[in-house]
């Protein structure tokens, strides 16, 4: 024992971090903490009162928060592509929208674009389908108006109901017309004006007799008419194009439940 003594002081006094100079490096730094576990040892569990349940609450939704952050700031590739194609279309639409506001490029055709857009409008469509019914005095052509009649309808029904549904404003700050909200046409998405415009044309091109030329013409006057809405700020790009697949669709459904000639004898009788 004395033997092994003698060698670890000997040890001792020849390691060099034993030396005055060294003492400050076997030293611990000033201000440092003790490790958790000894600190959870020294402190039981009477320094630190429970957690209430409103404290454990928070600490749950706080730590929830930087996963919601991380999956907004990392979107998949739809939600990318979708935003980009979004913001695509409200930049053309801004750049279409040539007779928006008095200070526009185009203001000053203005009034005749806004013509050429009431012309698609559902009050006179209507107003002239009930005037060209009273009027007619044939089976077949009140056939057909009575129809028209009906697509007209389910045409305002449809727009309205979509636009409260998913109310979309239009690229520019401007508000409806009194014929708007008449028909309750009064958010962007879809255009009414466009779904109105290609179901009344398809539907013409389809029950009329008509020359090659005014084929042509009832095409174009669809197509300016959606166009109309765009530029003087009133809908997007995708809004109209919406519009003219729906107009698309609410003919094809008319034509699925056509009223015969015996229905709308009956429904004019009763009216």
């Amino acid at each position: 024992m004395p033997a092994s003594q003698s060698r670890a002081r000997a040890r001792d006094r020849n390691n060099v971090l034993n030396r005055a100079e060294f003492l400050s490096l076997n030293q611990p730094p000033k201000g440092t903490q003790e490790p958790r576990s000894s600190g959870r040892k020294a402190s039981g569990p009477s320094t630190q009162p429970p957690p209430s349940g409103d404290g454990a609450r928070e600490r749950r939704q706080s730590q929830q928060l930087p996963e919601e952050d991380c999956m907004q700031l990392n979107p998949s590739f739809k939600g990318i592509a979708f935003n980009s194609l979004l913001a695509i279309d409200i930049c053309m639409s801004k750049r279409l929208g040539v007779c928006a506001g008095r200070a526009a490029s185009w203001a000053s055709a203005r009034s005749m674009v806004k013509l050429i857009g009431i012309t698609g409008h559902g009050i006179p469509w209507i107003g002239g389908t009930i005037l060209c019914l009273v009027r007619s005095s044939t089976l077949a052509g009140q056939e057909v108006l009575m129809n028209l009649l009906l697509a007209l309808l389910l045409d305002i029904m449809t727009v309205a109901g979509v636009q409260k549904l998913i109310k979309r404003r239009g690229p520019y700050e401007t508000s409806p017309g009194l014929l708007d909200y008449l028909t309750m046409d009064i958010y962007a998405f879809p255009a009414g004006h466009a779904s109105r415009a290609a179901m009344v044309s398809k539907f013409f091109l389809s029950h009329l007799v008509l020359a090659v030329p005014l084929r042509v013409l009832l095409v174009l006057w669809a197509f300016c008419v959606g166009l109309s809405r765009v530029m003087i700020g009133r809908h997007h790009i995708t809004d109209v194009i919406s519009g003219f697949i729906i107009g698309y669709f609410q003919f094809r459904l008319v034509e699925l439940v056509w009223m015969s000639s015996n229905t709308c004898q009956m429904l004019i009788s009763a009216w």
